[in-house]
């Protein structure tokens, strides 16, 4: 089998481009970080040839990932770019970066917590540089796989530039859905001129519904996630444009990376621990006690919840009621300030009950995985959702939201659904879960075996994937 010198990548297999705004731990936001993390590592074991292309932001670290200048001055319309690579770490699969002034900022997006018209150029003239960058390193993929609105132009500018025809000719494209909610700055204006981006068109659209509309096969993250958005409740008001698609929408689950995630090995937290030492994980709970200035008890239950504060978490849904329950509550994370303030008073009025820790902790959120008890997902909405995987992952019994990705992998043998977006309901569901966690210990210490059983790895959906590149290649 051939290697080309270039980048040390076998030729003669299957070839799949992952295109993305975001990639963990390179450049990580948030979720859609992890699943480019994650993805073609397990493509690769397939035996595929998976490759990640993202922007070079100026707060990506070139010497800690070894980043090498690997190809000078390409031309974007009227403007240049660098290309450069690295490997995604502990793997041979090529990262890509695209230098521009675009992406020279620290910040991956403009506003973390809505979408911003700034990023309306930034992100299409990412499509635009994708396509040159793959001229210029001669790879033709059998597909490229595109990752929410940031990369969604890609299928539309293969249908209407001329000058990509004959190149891409047999390149399929697969359009990935990670949160329908958030379709880039939809339809505001902003100057785009021509040759700026490298295209003259394409202002002002929606480009969520434009990688739906044009991409060969539509996917979305879990399979209950795909058929809400069919419904005008979850469709976010494109569920006309993905009723035409229905035939060519799949769900595939993500997984979570059980390397990084694993309790066995984490060095983040305070004791390992595995399904046949779980009683080291009392340990863990007792560490986490200790940091939030409280007694150590290993007696009181312990619920933790790791999550953005914005309205698709549900935090609204945690109330002052909730102070009455017997069992201590420790909430991480940053997001919108109604939610953050809401939290950071029942923290300050139950300073017993309550801690809340408004910023972004990787090492707090394992503390809190092992720690805890139990752990909360109360989703308005959810496509996939990995927080509820890593907490069964660590023996933490989830309490969810019967939505989306929470619906296919929570369930009585592994914790607790309520369906009723209503904070009466999660109430009481927590409630119930409490009573057994007094009382009745033994089932209780079941629910956290068989959370730790659950195969939440990439492999399977890797397979998936898999299938529905040869669907798109046939």
């Amino acid at each position: 089998m051939k290697i080309n010198k270039s980048n040390g990548v076998k030729n003669n297999l299957l070839k799949i481009l992952i295109a993305a705004a975001e990639v963990t731990p390179i450049a990580k936001v948030g979720g859609l970080g992890d699943v480019i993390g994650a993805l073609p590592k397990a493509l690769s074991k397939l035996n595929l040839d998976a490759r990640v292309i993202i922007p070079f932001y100026g707060a990506i670290d070139r010497n800690k990932y070894k980043i090498k200048l690997i190809k000078q001055k390409i031309g974007v319309g009227e403007a240049l770019i660098n290309l450069w690579q690295t490997n995604l770490p502990n793997s041979t699969v090529p990262v890509y970066l695209i230098e521009h002034n675009f992406f020279k900022g620290r910040e991956i997006y403009s506003n973390a917590l809505a979408d911003d018209p700034k990023d309306t150029k930034k992100y299409l003239f990412l499509a635009h540089a994708i396509l040159e960058s793959l001229k210029a390193l001669n790879f033709k993929p059998n597909v490229i796989h595109l990752n929410d609105w940031h990369t969604a132009a890609v299928p539309l500018l293969l249908k209407t530039d001329r000058q990509n025809n004959e190149f891409f000719k047999q390149t399929k494209t697969l359009y990935t859905i990670h949160n329908l909610a958030n379709q880039g700055p939809a339809g505001q204006k902003t100057p785009v001129k021509s040759g700026e981006t490298g295209a003259k068109l394409f202002d002002g659209v929606n480009y969520m519904a434009e990688g739906i509309i044009n991409s060969g096969i539509v996917s979305t993250v879990s399979p209950t996630y795909a058929k809400e958005i069919l419904t005008k409740k979850y469709g976010a008001r494109l569920e006309n444009i993905l009723l035409k698609r229905k035939n060519q929408l799949y769900g595939i689950l993500n997984g979570i990376d059980t390397d990084f995630f694993n309790p066995a090995a984490d060095k983040l937290i305070k004791k390992n621990y595995s399904l046949e030492t779980i009683e080291n994980k009392l340990n863990n709970k007792l560490s986490l006690q200790k940091k939030m200035g409280w007694p150590e008890d290993k007696d009181i239950a312990l619920v933790g919840l790791v999550t953005r504060f914005v309205w698709q978490k549900g935090i609204e849904l945690i109330t002052e009621k909730f102070s009455e329950l017997n069992c201590q509550f420790v909430f991480l994370g940053t997001g919108e300030k109604r939610y953050e303030e809401a939290l950071l008073n029942l923290a300050k009025k139950y300073p017993g009950k309550f801690k809340v820790l408004i910023k972004f902790d990787e090492k707090l959120a394992h503390e809190i995985y092992a720690g805890s008890d139990i752990f909360l997902v109360p989703s308005r909405f959810e496509p996939c959702g990995l927080t509820q995987m890593i907490a069964m992952r660590y023996g933490s019994v989830p309490i969810a939201r019967a939505t989306g990705g929470l619906k296919d992998t929570v369930n009585a043998k592994v914790g607790f659904i309520f369906k009723q977006f209503a904070a009466t309901k999660f109430y009481d569901t927590l409630q119930k879960a409490l009573n057994i966690y007094y009382n009745r210990p033994k089932a209780w210490n079941q629910l956290k075996k068989n959370g730790m059983r659950q195969d939440f790895s990439w492999n399977k959906s890797a397979k998936e994937y898999l299938k529905l590149y040869k669907k798109l290649i046939k």
